[in-house]
């Protein structure tokens, strides 16, 4: 279930946090509440005063320590956002609302622990350990999405930053070698565009005059064989005088006497 974004005021530290702090804080931000429910636990068999107050003390440790964990992880925070993909700012998103939510209840646990040291009741002491076990429990909580931040998402790891940044570098110079192959394309492409001929019509050459029955020469009678040669031999004849007759007539000019 994601937790509803709460949003603090701004503090001005007087002085700066170092970058990768918050993973040695958080350490003891996981085990104090620990330790303090284990005291409780053995406490509710010894009934001891000075236990209850040892666990005072270390629940108003854990206030301080939650309240530096909050704060080293709002600078390895923004460190490290730049380089992470979406998924690991949503994830970084919901860690630190959840890492809110958590030094506020400290400061909670601490005043019911007070309560219950005050009133010695039984139904806020109940309450007191109802609420230290829930805390515990967000605790862990807390640890495994940091623990994937880091493992998963590489939140804060140079070396993991180094590759990114490569990574960056060969994309750029991809698109870049890419740009200068689309221009050599474009500066090696023709001018002028191809004409291509128009398909031109297929040429019909007139087809001899073939006669439909030919009668071949062997089955032909010998007098249909001296027709035919007659006829022939005549319409040539004819075809000569004709065009003999057609030629015109030499003009003979008249020869005028040279004195």
């Amino acid at each position: 279930m994601q937790l509803p974004a709460i949003t603090l005021p701004t503090v001005e530290l007087p002085f700066d946090i170092p970058v990768l702090l918050h993973p040695a804080v958080v350490h003891f931000a996981i085990a104090l509440p620990v330790v303090i429910l284990l005291l409780e636990l053995i406490n509710l068999i010894l009934r001891k005063k000075a236990i209850s107050g040892v666990s005072f003390f270390l629940i108003l440790l854990t206030v301080v320590v939650s309240i530096g964990a909050y704060f080293t992880g709002l600078v390895d925070g923004k460190e490290a956002y730049p380089a992470l993909s979406e998924a690991a700012k949503e994830a970084l998103s919901e860690h630190k609302t959840l890492g809110t939510y958590l030094m506020l209840a400290s400061g909670v646990l601490l005043l019911l622990k007070l309560l219950a040291m005050l009133a010695g009741k039984g139904i806020l002491k109940g309450l007191y350990l109802l609420v230290l076990i829930a805390f515990v429990v967000g605790i862990f909580e807390q640890g495994k999405e940091g623990g994937e931040l880091v493992y998963k998402y590489g939140m804060n790891v140079e070396q993991v930053k180094t590759l990114d940044d490569k990574i960056f570098d060969l994309e750029e110079a991809l698109e870049e070698a890419a740009e200068k192959t689309e221009t050599v394309k474009e500066e090696s492409a023709p001018s002028e565009t191809e004409v291509t001929p128009e398909p031109t019509a297929p040429v019909t050459l007139p087809e001899e005059t073939i006669p439909v029955e030919t009668m071949p020469v062997e089955t032909m009678p010998v007098e249909t064989i001296k027709e035919t040669v007659t006829e022939t031999v005549e319409t040539k004849v004819e075809e000569a005088v004709i065009k003999v007759e057609g030629m015109p007539e030499e003009m003979v000019q008249p020869q005028i006497p040279m004195h």
